[in-house]
C-alpha cells in the first residue's frame, strides 16, 4: 500500500498531450529508388565515410559541452564556497553567522533563479532529459526535445542549478545534451539560427537522425562518467528501442571521442599536463586501494557478498520509496502548479533552493560532530592522479567550530561539491559518525526527492550515488563497531551502497554495472556490483517502475515496452485496429486533397481504389463477410459516415468529374497483340489503377452495399508528402496525361525536414482546384501489413522492431479493413480492449 499503486491513482486523468510518432520506417517510393539507382560502390563508401566523420564530430562536440559545464560549475562553486567559508570563519568569532547564511542564500537563489528563467524559455529543458530522449528513440515525437535552443538552455541551466546548491547532478543532462548535438549536427541547419544552413541534403529523415541521437546519448554518458563502453550499453539498454549491428561500432567510436576530448582538455586545464589523460570523466570515483600498512585489508571477500545482497534488497526498497514519493509530488505539480502562471514554477524552485540552503547551513553548523583526522594518507602511492586525489580529499575537509586535528563530518559532506563528498565517502580514512551519516542520508533523500521535477535542469545520478554512498558507509561503520568486522574496506561498502540505491531508483542493470566498473577502474568489483544491481532491480520492480518510466507514464507518452503481456494474445488485429479510415485515391483533385488535409489530423492515408464488381458477395444480413472475418454493423456505419463526410466536403462539384482522364485515354488505345505483357505493365507503371471514383456522388438514398464498397489497398501516403506536393504545385490537368505531372527528387521531398509546412499556412490561390495530383510515385507501395487474424503479440513485435508508425490491416483479397497506430498498442488501450473481449464472452 505504501510503495504500490492504488486503482484510484491509475484511473486518475491528468492533463496530457497528444504525442505524434516519428517516421522510422523507410518509404521506398520512386524518388528513393532513383537515389538507389544512382548509388554505386564508391558513392556508398563516401556516404559511409561521411557518417563516421559526423559521429566523430558529435563525440568531440559533446565532450566540449561537458567541458564547458564542468569548468563553470567548478568555477562558480569554488567562488561561492570560498566567500561563504571565509565569512563563517570570521563570524564564528564575532557571532554574525546570520550574515554568512544571507551570503549563501544570495548566491544560491541567484543561480537557481537564472536556471528557472532558462527553463521558462524552453520548458523541455527541465529535468534530466533522459525520459524525453528515451521517448524519442522509442519513436515518439516530443516537441522541441532536440532543438539548439534546448541544449543551450539545458547546459546553462544545469550549470546554474548545480552551482546554486540544489541536490541535482550535471551528469544526467549531459545525456540530453549529447542527444541534441547528435540530432542537430548532421543536419547542417538550425531553426533557431536560420542563417546557418548548408546545402547538405543527406540524413534528412527520422530514421537517420535516430542513429545519430543514439550516438549522442552514449557520448553524453561517456563524457559524464568517463565510461565509453558503459555509454554504448546505456544507449542499447535504456535508450534505443531499435538497434542494428552497424550502429554499435559507430556509437562506441562516438563515445570514445567524447571521453578523450573531455579528458584531454580537463587534464590540461586543471593540471597543466596536456596529453596526460588523467581525468576521464566529469565524475571520477578514484582508485580503490587498501593501505600498504594494513595487511589484513581486502577490497571485498566472499563473506561480504552476503552483506551486498542484503544491501541490494534495502537499496531496492529505498529506491521504490523514493520513486513513490516523487511520483506523488509530480502528480501534485501537474494538478496544482503547472496549470498556474509560469511564475509559480519559478517561485517553487526558489522555495526549494531556500529550504535546501537553510538545511545545509544549519546542519553543518549544528548537527556535525568533531572527528579525529586519520594519520594515514595515500602519499605512498606513486601515480600523480592518486596524489592529486588525496590532496583534493584533504582540501575538502571542513573544520567548522572544531579544534585542531579534528574536522566537522557533517560540514565536510554538505559544504563541498557533490563529487568531493562522494570521494570523501569512498576514500576518506577518517570515520563519519553513524548519527551524522543517518541524518545526512535522510536529509539528502528527502530534499533530492523534492528537487527532482522542479523547473530546473536536474540530473539524478549524483544525488542517488551520494545517498547510496552514505548508506553504504553507515553499514560499514555499523559492521565495524557492533559486529567487529575490522577487515572490511569502508570504500567498498560505500560503492555498493551507491550502486544499490541508484539501481533501486533507475532500475538499470547491464549499462550501470559497466559504468560503475569503468568509473572505479577496478574489474574485481564486477561481480558484487552486478549482483547488487540485479537484487535492487528485482526488489524495486516488485513495488513500482523506475523513475524514468514513471515520469514517462505521467506525461501520457505512448511508450511501447519490449513485449506485451501473455494474456494479450487473446486479442487479434481486428480487435484493436481503427476501422474509421480516411483514404485517398491514386489520382485525386486538389480540392479533395485540401479538404481531407484540413478536416483531419491523420498523418498517413491509405491509397485505395473501389472494387465495385464484387460488392454483392460481401453482404449477408446485417454483417459483412470478408475473408471469413465478421465485422459488425457499426463498422459499416463508420465507413458510411466517412463517405458522407467526403460527399459533404465535395458538394461544389460532382465526384464523377474526378475520374482519371488518363486512364480513359489509355483504355481507348488497345495495345498491339504481340507486345510483351511485362512491357505493357511497365508502360502503365504510373497509371495502373482502374475506376477511381463511383459514377455518382454519395447520397442518403444509397443502400448499405453502395455505401460500403470494398477498398483495394495500394499503399500509404504521408501527410507531409501530400503537403509538399501541394506546396510545390505537383499536379496535372484533366486534359493531360499523368505523365505530364512534374517530378520531385528525394532531396526536394525532404528539403523542409523536419518542419514541414502546415496545410492551413499554404497559399493555394494559384492552384486550380480541378487539377489532379498523381500520388502513386510518392506513396509507399509496399508497407508492412498484417492480417485481421494476426495475434496482438505478433502485431506488437512487428510494429516495435521495425519502428513503424502505421500498420495497415489487409485481408486475403487485398482490401484494407483498418489501420493500427502506436496508440492502439499502448498498455492502457490493450487493457480496455481486453476488458471488452471478456465482456463479449
Amino acid at each position: 500500500t505504501i510503495l504500490g499503486e492504488t486503482h484510484e491513482e491509475e484511473d486518475e486523468i491528468l492533463p496530457r498531450k497528444d504525442y505524434e510518432s516519428l517516421d522510422y520506417d523507410r518509404c521506398i517510393n520512386d524518388p528513393y529508388l532513383e537515389v538507389l539507382e544512382g548509388m554505386d560502390n564508391k558513392k556508398a563508401q563516401r556516404y559511409e565515410a561521411v557518417k563516421w566523420v559526423l559521429v566523430f564530430a558529435i563525440g568531440v562536440c559533446t565532450g566540449l559541452v561537458g567541458l564547458f559545464v564542468d569548468f563553470f560549475v567548478r568555477l562558480f562553486t569554488q567562488l561561492k564556497f570560498h566567500v561563504v567559508q571565509s565569512s563563517v570563519e570570521e563570524c564564528s568569532e564575532k557571532g554574525c553567522l546570520a550574515l554568512s547564511l544571507l551570503e549563501l542564500l544570495g548566491f544560491n537563489l541567484t543561480f537557481v533563479f537564472l536556471a528557472s528563467l532558462l527553463v521558462l524559455i524552453q520548458p523541455v529543458a527541465a529535468g534530466s532529459g533522459i525520459p524525453e530522449i528515451k521517448c524519442y528513440l522509442n519513436g515518439v515525437k516530443v516537441p522541441g526535445v532536440v532543438r539548439l535552443r534546448t541544449v543551450v538552455c539545458k547546459a546553462l541551466g544545469v550549470l546554474f542549478g548545480v552551482a546554486g546548491g540544489l541536490f541535482v547532478g550535471k551528469e544526467g543532462p549531459m545525456i540530453h545534451s549529447g542527444a541534441v548535438v547528435g540530432a542537430g549536427l548532421p543536419q547542417f541547419q538550425s531553426i533557431s539560427l536560420r542563417k546557418i544552413q548548408f546545402n547538405f541534403p543527406y540524413f534528412r529523415s527520422d530514421r537517420d537522425k535516430r542513429d545519430f541521437v543514439s550516438a549522442g546519448a552514449a557520448a553524453g554518458v561517456a563524457a559524464a562518467f568517463g565510461a565509453p563502453i558503459g555509454g554504448t550499453l546505456f544507449s542499447l539498454e535504456e535508450g534505443s528501442s531499435f538497434w542494428n549491428q552497424g550502429v554499435t561500432w559507430k556509437v562506441l567510436f562516438c563515445s570514445m571521442a567524447a571521453t578523450f576530448t573531455l579528458n584531454f582538455f580537463r587534464s590540461g586545464i586543471q593540471f597543466g599536463s596536456w596529453g596526460s589523460f588523467q581525468l576521464p570523466g566529469m565524475l571520477n570515483f578514484g582508485e580503490f586501494k587498501c593501505s600498504e600498512s594494513d595487511k589484513k585489508c581486502h577490497l571485498w571477500t566472499a563473506v561480504d557478498l552476503g552483506f551486498f545482497i542484503l544491501m541490494g534488497i534495502v537499496g531496492g526498497l529505498l529506491g521504490a520509496t523514493f520513486n513513490c514519493l516523487n511520483k506523488r509530488l509530480a502528480r501534485y505539480r501537474m494538478r496544482n502548479v503547472h496549470p498556474k502562471p509560469k511564475l509559480v514554477r519559478v517561485l517553487e524552485s526558489l522555495l526549494v533552493s531556500l529550504t535546501t540552503t537553510v538545511v545545509v547551513f544549519v546542519a553543518s553548523m549544528v548537527l556535525g560532530e568533531c572527528r579525529q583526522m586519520s594519520s594515514t594518507t595515500h602519499s605512498g602511492n606513486d601515480t600523480l592522479s592518486l596524489q592529486d586525489m588525496s590532496e583534493d580529499i584533504n582540501a575538502s575537509i571542513k573544520t567548522f567550530f572544531c579544534p585542531n586535528e579534528t574536522y566537522n563530518d557533517m560540514a565536510t559532506l554538505f559544504f563541498n561539491p557533490q563529487e568531493s563528498a562522494i570521494l570523501q565517502l569512498f576514500h576518506q580514512d577518517g570515520t563519519f559518525s553513524p548519527v551524522t551519516l543517518s541524518l545526512f542520508f535522510l536529509l539528502y533523500f528527502l530534499l533530492s526527492c523534492w528537487t527532482y521535477g522542479i523547473s530546473v535542469p536536474s540530473g539524478l545520478f549524483v544525488p542517488s550515488l551520494l545517498c547510496g554512498a552514505a548508506f553504504g558507509r553507515l553499514v560499514a561503520n555499523l559492521l565495524k563497531s557492533y559486529i567487529g568486522l575490522d577487515h572490511i574496506y569502508s570504500g567498498t561498502f560505500a560503492l555498493i551502497g551507491a550502486a544499490a540505491f541508484l539501481g533501486g531508483v533507475v532500475r538499470m542493470t547491464i549499462s550501470l554495472t559497466v559504468i560503475l566498473i569503468e568509473s572505479t577502474n577496478e574489474i574485481t568489483y564486477g561481480l558484487p556490483i552486478m549482483v547488487t544491481l540485479i537484487v535492487a532491480k528485482w526488489t524495486g520492480d516488485f513495488f513500482n517502475k523506475g523513475i524514468y518510466d514513471i515520469h514517462v507514464n505521467l506525461r501520457g507518452v505512448p511508450l511501447l515496452e519490449w513485449e506485451t503481456e501473455v494474456e494479450m494474445d487473446k486479442l487479434r488485429a481486428s480487435d484493436i485496429m481503427e476501422p474509421n479510415l480516411t483514404y485517398v485515391y491514386p489520382h485525386t483533385r486538389i480540392q479533395s486533397l485540401v479538404s481531407i488535409l484540413r478536416t483531419t489530423v491523420h498523418h498517413a492515408f491509405p491509397v485505395v481504389t473501389e472494387n465495385r464488381g464484387n460488392e454483392r458477395e460481401f453482404m449477408k444480413g446485417n454483417q459483412l463477410i470478408s475473408n471469413n472475418i465478421k465485422f459488425k454493423k457499426s463498422s459499416i456505419l463508420t465507413r458510411a459516415g466517412e463517405q458522407r463526410k467526403r460527399s459533404q466536403s465535395m458538394k461544389s462539384y460532382p465526384s464523377s468529374e474526378l475520374r482519371n482522364m488518363c486512364d480513359e485515354h489509355i483504355a481507348t488505345e488497345e495495345p498491339p497483340e504481340k507486345e510483351d505483357l511485362l512491357q505493357q505493365m511497365l508502360e502503365r507503371r504510373y497509371t495502373p489503377y482502374p475506376n477511381l471514383y463511383p459514377d455518382q456522388s454519395p447520397s442518403e438514398e444509397w443502400t448499405m452495399e453502395e455505401r460500403f464498397r470494398p477498398l483495394t489497398f495500394h499503399g500509404l501516403i504521408l501527410r507531409s508528402q501530400l503537403v509538399t506536393l501541394l506546396d510545390r504545385g505537383v499536379c496535372y490537368s484533366e486534359s493531360q496525361s499523368s505523365a505530364s505531372q512534374p517530378r520531385l527528387s528525394h532531396a526536394e521531398m525532404s528539403e523542409d525536414y523536419p518542419r514541414y509546412p502546415d496545410i492551413h499556412d499554404l497559399d493555394l490561390t494559384l492552384l486550380n482546384p480541378r487539377m489532379i495530383v498523381d500520388v502513386t510515385p510518392y506513396m509507399n507501395p509496399s508497407p508492412f501489413t498484417v492480417s485481421p487474424n494476426t495475434h496482438v503479440s505478433q502485431v506488437f513485435n512487428l510494429f516495435r522492431t521495425m519502428g513503424l508508425r502505421h500498420l495497415p490491416v489487409v485481408n486475403a483479397v487485398g482490401e484494407i479493413v483498418g489501420i493500427i497506430t502506436r496508440h492502439n498498442l499502448t498498455h492502457e488501450f490493450l487493457q480496455a480492449r481486453l476488458r471488452q473481449h471478456y465482456q463479449t464472452i
